[in-house]
């Protein structure tokens, strides 16, 4: 079945690409031996006619995915006609050494969870149609390795375009302290990815300040909101510093845990020291930073914070805000 479909999408393709005049539904079904099988020549029955048109509405939009420009065109009749013009299908030379390639070919693994993962496949099969060359392999480069970011928020992709697009947003957040979400109005600036987590980094209008904000607490839909930003877009590297910071990258001390012998595997790769105390536990001393405490929750009853005082603290505060729902 998946041979037949794509067998008809060329054979589709090629019409539209090989006409000088654009060709009506009814010129494109009787041409395309796919279509006159299924439906019979034009003018059949009207079930026959809407179940043809349905397919060809679904055929042209794969074709579109795929980055076939496809022209509607209407003539004096008012009859509709359809087209691929070949100077609007063309792409001018493009030249990539291996380094670039690997790095296209990287950027589409690591969309492969995302609903880019379409349109990342399509580049890379348009890059080759326009001169990538056939003995550069884009994934060869990484061997073994497969880079994953995964995107489950439904936040992620309207947050994403307010990115791009500098568009003030509102949402509900909920803090990890906080039994429930509060509005909060912001002026999007990026996102980053940092430890399998995604933050937006961004200008709080209510608070006056740059927030960072885990998209895994934005609860409810993305509302887009009108006005120009009032904070000026920091550069990349200073918003990557900022997540960082708010994620727990920086550290200026040491925090000192417990944690069970078969437990935190990613605390184990922080810690500067470790000691076995018996009874399943082990005694850990980890940088401590700004947001350490979100990240201890996450491991529950597998962490016991011993020191310093106010990260104790924050981390029973986090917990009671969970046990309240």
């Amino acid at each position: 079945m998946a041979i037949a479909k794509a067998e008809r999408l060329m054979n589709l393709a090629l019409c539209l690409l090989g006409t000088r005049r654009p060709l009506s539904k009814r010129e494109l079904r009787d041409s395309i031996e796919a279509y006159v099988e299924a439906f019979g020549p034009g003018g059949g029955a009207a079930g026959s006619d809407d179940s043809f048109n349905r397919m060809f509405e679904r055929d042209k939009d794969d074709l579109r995915e795929l980055g076939l420009v496809i022209e509607t065109v209407e003539s004096l009749d008012g009859e509709v006609g359809y087209l691929a013009r070949r100077d609007s299908n063309r792409l001018p030379p493009i030249t990539l050494d291996a380094e670039e390639a690997a790095a296209l070919g990287l950027a589409a693994k690591v969309w492969q969870q995302a609903r880019l993962a379409g349109a990342a496949s399509g580049a890379l099969q348009k890059l080759r149609a326009a001169g990538l060359p056939e003995d550069v392999d884009p994934y060869e480069a990484h061997g073994a390795l497969e880079p994953r970011i995964p995107v489950h928020e439904a936040a992620f992709e309207p947050l994403m375009l307010a990115c791009r697009d500098r568009r003030t947003v509102g949402f509900d957040y909920r803090k990890a302290t906080a039994a429930h979400p509060e509005p909060r109005h912001v002026e999007p600036w990026a996102l980053e990815c940092w430890r399998g987590h995604w933050y937006l980094a961004g200008w709080d209008r209510d608070r006056g300040a740059e927030r960072v904000f885990r998209l895994s607490r934005i609860t409810g839909k993305v509302r887009s909101r009108g006005g120009k930003f009032t904070a000026p877009v920091p550069d990349v590297v200073t918003v990557r510093e900022t997540v960082a910071g708010w994620a727990g990258e920086t550290a200026d001390r040491s925090a000192l845990i417990r944690l069970r012998s078969d437990a935190g595997y990613p605390l184990r790769a922080k810690a500067t020291r470790v000691r076995e105390l018996g009874d399943g536990w082990d005694e850990l001393e980890i940088p401590y930073g700004h947001g350490l405490d979100a990240w201890l929750v996450e491991f529950g009853p597998d962490v016991v914070v011993l020191e310093p005082a106010e990260l104790r603290a924050d981390v029973m505060d986090r917990l009671r805000a969970v046990a309240k729902g």
